[in-house]
């Protein structure tokens, strides 16, 4: 079975790297040319027509095509492929599976819910989970058997519970790592490294595994202790401004505890400053 990957960005280099690792050649190729504007033909830049012609053979021939690209150019890179027999996916958490139209009519999703960076490749994605969709029963059957090379958590997903999931993986990654970047900005001025934080990341991270996110919750905000929002309050108006202004912390912080207060049943915290 030939295999390739279009975009050779974070979640593209990873999946390459991954099926390497089990014995799998993967073709990895760069969606940028294919989305490259075109020379006219006899006359314009010449090089760049070139380009295009061996991308053109490049992502000819393959039995499944993979596509790892931005969700803004997903449709305009699936159209450029003209392999009506192959099997199509992408990996967006968002995205339907409408983007491939009726010229492909083996075609699916396969979504790795997972953070991907081409600096730090995953070897072992045994415990990723990965959900899929696809038009048929043979298609599924066919996404399934390609997923199951690499994790054995693969689950069936509508459009409307892949993007919630999606949603939700904001909120639980990029959103937290946000938090981690105000972490650092309030320890610059100090002597104490982010690094003292990680026992602290850590182990919040670990409760979760074992308990409920509302019965992990700790904090002044979850305790409804005011004199210590409002002492933190107090210091962060005095930060200097790094990659966050003190007045955009101080915004996230008394936002976030007006929230947990709210769900904690310490509603004077919604109506006042803390």
């Amino acid at each position: 079975m030939k295999i390739a990957i279009i975009g050779a960005g974070s979640v593209g280099t990873n999946l390459h790297h991954a099926f390497a690792l089990k014995g799998i050649n993967t073709e990895l190729v760069h969606a940028r040319p294919l989305t490259a504007p075109q020379p006219p033909k006899g006359g314009g830049n010449e090089p760049a027509g070139n380009d295009q012609m061996v991308n053109d053979q490049m992502v000819n021939g393959f039995d499944v095509y993979i596509y790892a690209v931005a969700d803004n150019a997903l449709r305009e890179v699936v159209s450029k492929i003209h392999a009506p027999k192959a099997l199509h996916l992408h990996t967006s958490g968002s995205m339907p599976i409408d983007v491939f139209g009726p010229d492909k009519p083996h075609a699916g999703i396969m979504y790795f819910f997972q953070s991907f960076s081409r600096e730090v490749l995953i070897d072992d994605w045994s415990g990723i989970p990965c959900f899929i969709s696809g038009r048929n029963i043979d298609d599924i059957a066919a996404i399934y058997s390609l997923a199951q090379t690499l994790t054995s958590h693969i689950y069936e997903a509508n459009q409307h519970d892949r993007e919630r999931l999606h949603i939700a993986g904001v909120f639980a990654n990029n959103y937290t790592n946000l938090m981690y970047r105000m972490a650092a900005d309030i320890l610059k001025d100090t002597q104490i490294p982010f690094e003292a934080l990680l026992p602290l990341i850590d182990r919040t991270a670990a409760k979760v595994h074992s308990m409920r996110p509302s019965e992990a919750q700790t904090g002044p905000a979850q305790r409804g202790d005011r004199l210590v929002m409002a002492h933190h309050m107090d210091i962060l108006s005095t930060i200097p401004d790094g990659t966050f202004t003190a007045a955009q912390m101080s915004e996230v912080y008394q936002l976030l505890a007006q929230l947990i207060g709210k769900v904690h049943n310490h509603p004077d915290l919604t109506t006042a400053h803390v």
